[in-house]
């Protein structure tokens, strides 16, 4: 019999994130009340967070194969085939909830989560990226989350030696009281060399291994399954803590013990930590799990089985070992300082048991706890969508000033203030650095091949239209992919929306899985790693819906790669994928927001159809060095594309009048869109070729002086722009209290 040290009632209950029907279905498949420690262990592998519950019947829709794709969904990450017996492991993650109560710890153990993803499966992380939301900035606590987040990822990233190549940070009011953090990361491995998570044996040894357990992080994976309310500051316990240089050791050892080939089974202590973890291992290999908690490693006195199986207490992992090598293993991580306890074995009893003290606290069906979690065909609503802008309806304003407004503005200023915080340059790989369309990174020291990394989404649009939005975030990932010469191989997500219990919210996350997929089908680039982060609301409102899509290109050559510089005087300026009338699509656009205040209209449509076309032909165009500069148009429209272009060289530029509204062609945000230079003697070939493809190609102006000149408007110095892009983040952090 299992003693019941607590009682169970329907408020404890409540707390663990279980509803009363979740409540009696475990009843019904256990036989009898659950302890303490298992209805801790049904909280952690039954919320949100680990079982997506209500996400799992739509994420079954992405596409998640292709002809490099070595492993998609279901892993610690996604494995894609890169050539030479080379994979790319990839992962985005989410610490959203976590980062918001405690920003520096947030961030910091969401960076060392997603690396730990990666090299579970075999591979040494080479890059990381993120993708960060932020509330209003003049919210009382704006600053306060952005100065402990971004000094949290640096923390991590640099102390454990991993460059942060790429990202993005913008602010809205609708993330005033629930920011997003989400955390990207990428490693090298051999493809005849991946590790996987399914125990393959029975009796054999369940090692423990890294950092010692304590407290901190004990329920974090269901707190990260709710709604924030007036009890947010109760949680702080609930965020982990972490120590990037014992994760730098914990690497190493992984990696040395990974070639010594005693590792049958691995699997990172992320997300509800040792429960999870060891409910994994065991059911993906149709076996039970035997653990001894009073052999785990603990750093606090007189922990409880409760709290040893829900801790989050970070650098940790668990391994099956072949028993043979044992001996070898243990000396590896004696070497590198790190704990290594055997605390169980592999049963044939589908059981997952659980000793403390010589009596059992816990003895569950193993499969049942994974595969038996509920799923939810939640019900939800077509989203409204907002109305088009009316023909007459188009605000005006002076075309140079309003330039001025939207580069100097917070979510269009430079980034320099966050990514100079961040070590991009250490193992000495990284080709180009953050601030363009795409990070590119050398795969391998003195060799040719490079990886290239992107990472977008536009929640403005996806609240307008959570189809179009879920399409333009893929299209702009494989868009500034493309922009470097990269071939786009494949994507992982974070899909962060409100709670899904509410037919709007859950209309929402359908809506935009839909657009995600089919983008995904249109462009040839698959899912194979991801994260759903639901219940991003406080006092009942929610978040914007944030599908944000990270993706990678394999680039052949990182000396033929385009950057987004102009690279010299009187080169002529080509607008790739316009129609004639060089586009104007103004609603929910930046121009209306920063300049008149306004966030209505509709969506920009995209069309994967051009979006493919143009894309392959400015990859091709790149790859055969016929082209000088590319930058896509995205936020701001082809004013700030082509003032980005400016600033980023010094070299400025004339740019004829516009055949329709200045306003509209300058500041519209249709998609697809690429603004590329090349010498005035290559011009024929390529409108040439263009034609032939089917692309459109027009001709919008020439690079030269020290001013950009947009149509009739009055020039603007490029030294003017730079000081304008660059001076808001300084001067908003500055007065950090």
């Amino acid at each position: 019999m299992i003693p019941n040290e607590i009682a169970i009632t329907p408020e404890l209950v409540a707390d663990h994130g279980l509803k009363p029907e979740e409540y009696q279905k475990i009843l019904d498949l256990i036989g009898r009340e659950p302890s303490i420690t298992e209805l801790g262990i049904f909280s952690a592998m039954w919320n949100e967070h680990c079982s997506y519950k209500s996400s799992k019947k739509w994420l079954k829709t992405l596409p998640i194969s292709g002809p490099r794709v070595i492993q998609g969904p279901g892993e610690n990450a996604g494995v894609v085939d890169i050539g030479d017996g080379q994979a790319v492991v990839f992962k985005m993650e989410s610490h959203n909830h976590p980062s918001y109560i405690e920003p520096y710890q947030g961030a910091a153990t969401g960076v060392g989560g997603i690396l730990r993803d990666v090299f579970t499966m075999g591979a040494r992380p080479i890059a990381a990226m993120n993708a960060l939301r932020f509330g209003d900035p003049e919210h009382p606590k704006t600053r306060h989350l952005v100065s402990g987040v971004v000094a949290g990822i640096g923390g991590y990233g640099n102390s454990f030696g991993v460059p942060t190549v790429g990202g993005e940070v913008n602010f809205h009011r609708r993330y005033n009281g629930n920011i997003l953090v989400n955390a990207f990361a990428a490693g090298i491995a051999e493809t005849d060399k991946i590790f996987y998570s399914k125990a393959e044996g029975v009796g054999l040894p369940v090692v423990y291994l890294g950092a010692k357990t304590g407290r901190d992080g004990v329920g974090g994976a269901t707190m990260a399954s709710a709604e924030f309310d007036e009890k947010i500051e109760e949680k702080r316990p609930t965020v982990q803590v972490g120590d990037p240089f014992t994760e730098k050791c914990l690497l190493e050892a992984c990696l040395e013990l990974m070639a010594s080939g005693a590792v049958i089974a691995i699997q990172d202590m992320g997300a509800a930590g040792l429960t999870c973890s060891a409910v994994e291992m065991g059911a993906k290999g149709d076996l039970g799990i035997r653990l001894d908690l009073d052999r785990v490693p603990c750093r606090e006195e007189a922990m409880t089985a409760y709290e040893m199986m829900l801790s989050e207490s970070q650098e940790r992992m668990l391994m099956v070992l072949d028993p043979a090598k044992e001996d070898v293993a243990r000396a590896i991580f004696d070497k590198w300082g790190l704990d290594f306890a055997v605390v169980g074995e592999t049963t044939d009893d589908l059981r997952f048991l659980i000793l403390r003290h010589g009596e059992t606290v816990a003895d569950l069906p193993i499969k049942e706890l994974g595969d038996e979690a509920p799923e939810y065909d939640r019900p939800w609503i077509e989203p409204a969508r907002p109305a088009p802008l009316a023909e007459n309806d188009i605000p005006q304003a002076d075309i140079a000033e309003a330039l001025m407004t939207l580069i100097g503005s917070p979510d269009l200023s430079s980034r320099r203030w966050v990514w100079e915080q961040y070590d991009h340059l250490i193992l000495g790989n990284t080709v180009q650095r953050p601030g363009g369309d795409a990070a590119v990174v050398r795969v391998d020291e003195g060799k040719p091949k490079g990886l290239a990394f992107a990472a977008d989404v536009t929640p403005r649009y996806c609240l307008a239209d959570p189809f179009e939005g879920g399409k333009q975030a893929v299209a702009e990932v494989w868009r500034n992919l493309t922009c470097t010469g990269a071939e786009p191989l494949a994507i992982t997500d974070n899909l962060n929306f409100g709670n899904p219990e509410k037919p709007e919210i859950m209309g929402q996350f359908v809506r935009a899985v839909q657009g995600i997929g089919e983008a995904c089908k249109a462009l040839d680039f698959p899912v194979v790693s991801g994260n759903v982060s639901l219940y991003n609301e406080t006092h009942g409102e929610a978040i914007m819906p944030t599908p944000a899509i990270a993706g990678v290109g394999l680039v052949p050559d990182v000396t033929k790669t385009a950057r987004a510089a102009f690279s010299g005087n009187d080169e002529a300026i080509l607008l790739a994928g316009a129609p004639a009338d060089w586009g104007g699509h103004l609603g929910q656009s930046l121009y209306l927001r920063e300049v008149h205040g306004r966030e209505d209209g509709s969506a920009p449509h995209v069309d994967l159809t051009a979006e493919r076309r143009t894309g392959d032909f400015i990859r091709a165009l790149v790859r055969d060095g016929k082209l000088t500069a590319v930058h896509d148009c995205s936020d701001g429209g082809l004013a700030v594309t082509l003032a980005e272009m400016a600033m980023a060289s010094g070299i400025g530029a004339k740019i004829e009048t516009p055949p329709v509204d200045p306003v509209c062609a300058f500041f519209g945000e249709d998609q697809g869109r690429y603004v590329v230079t090349l010498p005035e003697s290559a011009v024929a070939g390529v409108m040439a070729a263009a034609k032939d493809a089917g692309v459109a190609l027009l001709r919008i102006g020439t690079t030269g002086g020290d001013a950009l000149e947009l149509g009739a408007a009055g020039p603007l110095k490029v030294a003017s722009l730079a000081a304008r892009h660059e001076a808001w983040f300084p001067a908003y952090m500055r007065a950090v209290q």
